[in-house]
């Protein structure tokens, strides 16, 4: 009874069930999926049909492909309208459609059917464990459609409680289309599980990239927050707050352009206002920390805070509050940082106009995007008419 209760929930998903939660442990699951040592090949098959397939899709102010309308820089690729790659049969497939058709609108994903099953998909390797599951490398068998599957088991769902959280994710990242926001294509369940097809982000999680180079330097620190700010520019206008930005949710894409991965804590909020405590302790704004109030209201804005965090900490390898629970809280009311004499001038400011106590002065994206720093890494001499392409 239990699980036809957990099935019909997942039959009715909506954004609009926005309840006080607290955040649970992580939870490991085990999947049935066969992983087959018959099949070795298929990752290298995902970096070959990406790399040679796609068009790199970086939200950076001063790329030609960033422009609306623009032309590829390379002739050896053409601009795709999908997200994610398709063989040259399929884009031969899908021109011809076009022609027998009229002219317009955005194209499906290639393998995009009315249902989905298990049996749809060869099964590769595993790609890394979620809050709730592990994501396998996936491969959809009519179409050859690389892609990453998600696994989470419905039981341990339930158990952590987290089934309105899971339901609000699919719900809300299903309707974002954004070069650095990793796509979810579509989902299914059977009776004790539930699949989100993925994305495929070929180079893996920003995080192991941060640990792996200690700090990064300010022209890939520069460049990866403006593609974050035109990826929160464009959920804010969704009136989507994400609040749970940090370097373990953002993975790379084979061209190395960055993908917000995880909405597990994101929330749609038409009015901007909301009052439930989540997110990450050493991410977290002084909105969201202040101890017995009845007025601790946020809007988008603490997004802002949290990529000022994720500045400091792409320039310094670590959160400029990281300390013990109790300190972190004492340093986070105060905006209580230190920032190296090794970070530019102009980082130094744009991290500061970032971190401010006060949600309302906080500079905003569009600013952002055009800030000293941002122009002197991304956009130099370049008109400021092509540095943001519209969504």
């Amino acid at each position: 009874m239990a699980t036809r209760t957990l099935e019909a929930r997942f039959e009715r998903m909506s954004v609009n069930d926005e309840n006080e939660y607290t955040k649970s442990k992580v939870i490991t699951t085990t999947t049935q999926i066969p992983h087959k040592s018959s099949r070795p090949n298929l990752f290298k098959v995902a970096l070959q049909t990406q790399s040679s397939n796609t068009v790199t899709s970086v939200t950076l102010p001063s790329q030609a492909a960033q422009r609306k309308g623009a032309q590829p820089t390379s002739p050896t690729r053409k601009p795709l309208p999908g997200p994610a790659s398709r063989s040259s049969d399929e884009l031969a497939l899908v021109e011809k459609k076009q022609a027998e058709k009229k002219p317009a609108t955005l194209i499906d994903q290639p393998f995009m059917p009315k249902q989905f099953h298990l049996g749809m998909f060869e099964i590769g390797r595993p790609l890394g464990k979620g809050k709730f599951g592990r994501v396998y490398l996936a491969r959809e068998r009519t179409s050859g459609f690389i892609c990453a599957l998600k696994v989470l088991h419905k039981g341990e769902l339930q158990q952590g409680r987290v089934e309105k959280q899971v339901r609000r994710e699919i719900e809300i990242q299903s309707n974002l289309r954004h070069p650095n926001i990793l796509q979810l294509f579509g989902h299914f369940h059977d009776s004790k599980r539930v699949f989100l097809i993925l994305e495929f982000a070929g180079k893996g999680e920003l995080y192991k990239h941060l640990r792996k180079e200690a700090r990064f330097p300010e022209w890939k620190a520069s460049q990866y927050i403006a593609q974050m700010a035109s990826a929160l520019r464009y959920l804010h206008r969704k009136h989507v707050i994400h609040r749970d930005i940090k370097p373990e949710n953002i993975l790379v894409g084979i061209h190395g352009e960055i993908k917000i991965s995880d909405f597990g804590w994101s929330v749609h909020a038409p009015n901007s206002r909301r009052q439930t405590m989540c997110g990450t302790l050493d991410y977290l704004p002084p909105e969201m920390i202040k101890p017995g109030s009845s007025d601790n209201f946020y809007n988008e804005k603490v997004d802002l805070w949290s990529l000022g965090v994720l500045t400091y900490e792409f320039l310094v390898g670590e959160a400029p509050f990281e300390d013990t629970p109790v300190m972190t809280h004492r340093r986070i009311a105060k905006a209580d940082m230190t920032i190296p004499s090794f970070v530019s001038p102009e980082a130094r400011d744009l991290i500061k106009r970032l971190l401010v106590l006060d949600p309302e002065k906080r500079i905003p994206l569009e600013q952002v995007q055009t800030h000293p720093w941002i122009v002197k890494h991304c956009i130099k001499g370049e008109r400021a008419a092509n540095r943001e392409r519209s969504y």
